[in-house]
């Protein structure tokens, strides 16, 4: 591929793509972008000057006009296309950023979340991802991450208490709730349950979209994949079983003569246990921690993120997007696969 030249004022420029205009195909990395007032400047280098371990990935859709304008947001000059990657049926580019400190990155990765959220793509400003060849540990939330219910409110509504406990639901989601107290008031309501609602409810649980290809292509690569979930380990170990996930983590409902007492058994599983269960799975399974990504979706996961190398916020309550290191919000958990170098 030669030295390209594309007029950000041109409609038809704007327009093309990153596969358009970079064809995996034709290009021979790394390859220099240069960004001026009215131009895209693309040309292939000899070496690759200013490798970091700061990367911006997007998908190989992205559009020019998008590019350019994330380059302009983020005061930008210039980027090295470092990778293109071709996983589960997509393809991605790894752009090298230079970033002059910590500051800088905590600033920039807000401001490439804020703008993707905006025009409804995926990006990540990502440090020192975990590679994807690299044994490694992913530990993801339940409800609302690994399936697209949150159970307790499944439960609830066949016991007809459903509006009640939803509402609690999603307010300990969103941080507004002791997640501990929160949790045995919701499970306060099912008392004198019968048992089989459980049943009814595990027995069709929604995949989330992706999830069955992510666990697979992790496996294949030697990777650990587990379950913390504030929900319940009737669903956990449903899951366990469908997926067979190396471990799993969640609480305990108590059940006496066919119903439930309307009890937990046991400690709950809360933000700090599951943070505790990350790192004691990467010390059963002798995973570096340069290697470990959670993933979720509410305010109880943000513990477990901070604890990993790289927390990956799940179609995402507002303040866990904020918080987390990255975010997907738009296309199913195989994504992840993509974040990963």
């Amino acid at each position: 591929m030669s030295a390209s030249s594309f007029l950000l004022k041109n409609q038809q420029t704007l327009q093309k793509t990153l596969q358009q205009i970079l064809p995996p195909s034709e290009v021979s990395l790394p390859v220099q972008i240069q960004l001026t007032e009215n131009h895209l400047l693309i040309a292939e280098q000899e070496k690759a000057p200013g490798f970091t371990d700061i990367e911006l990935v997007v998908f190989a859709d992205l559009s020019v006009e998008n590019l350019s304008t994330m380059l302009a947001k983020m005061s930008f000059t210039s980027c090295l296309l470092t990778d293109i990657n071709h996983r589960v049926e997509k393809t991605s580019y790894r752009f090298s950023i230079q970033l002059s400190n910590e500051q800088a990155y905590v600033d920039l990765k807000t401001v490439i979340s804020d703008y993707a959220q905006a025009q409804a793509f995926e990006a990540a400003l990502l440090k020192q991802a975990p590679a994807l060849d690299t044994p490694g540990l992913l530990l993801m939330d339940m409800d609302s991450t690994t399936i697209e219910i949150e159970c307790i409110d499944e439960i609830a509504k066949l016991a007809g208490v459903g509006e009640q406990v939803s509402e609690v639901t999603e307010l300990a989601m969103q941080g507004k709730l002791d997640f501990a107290e929160s949790l045995r008031a919701r499970v306060a309501t099912l008392k004198d349950a019968p048992q089989s609602i459980l049943a009814q409810v595990g027995d069709n649980l929604p995949l989330m979209p992706g999830l069955v290809t992510l666990v697979t292509e992790l496996h294949a690569k030697q990777w650990k994949v587990a379950v913390a979930s504030g929900g319940f380990t009737y669903f956990t170990e449903i899951l366990k079983e469908q997926l067979n996930l190396d471990a799993t983590q969640a609480n305990v409902l108590e059940i006496i003569d066919g119903k439930l007492t309307g009890k937990v058994v046991g400690d709950i599983t809360d933000a700090q246990v599951k943070a505790d269960t990350l790192l004691a799975l990467a010390e059963q399974f002798n995973i570096e921690h340069p290697q470990t990504v959670a993933m979720g979706d509410g305010a109880n996961d943000l513990t477990m993120m901070a604890a990993s190398h790289l927390g990956v916020a799940y179609k995402a309550k507002p303040i866990v997007r904020q918080k987390a290191q990255s975010s997907i919000n738009y296309s199913g958990l195989d994504c992840l696969l993509h974040w990963l170098r």
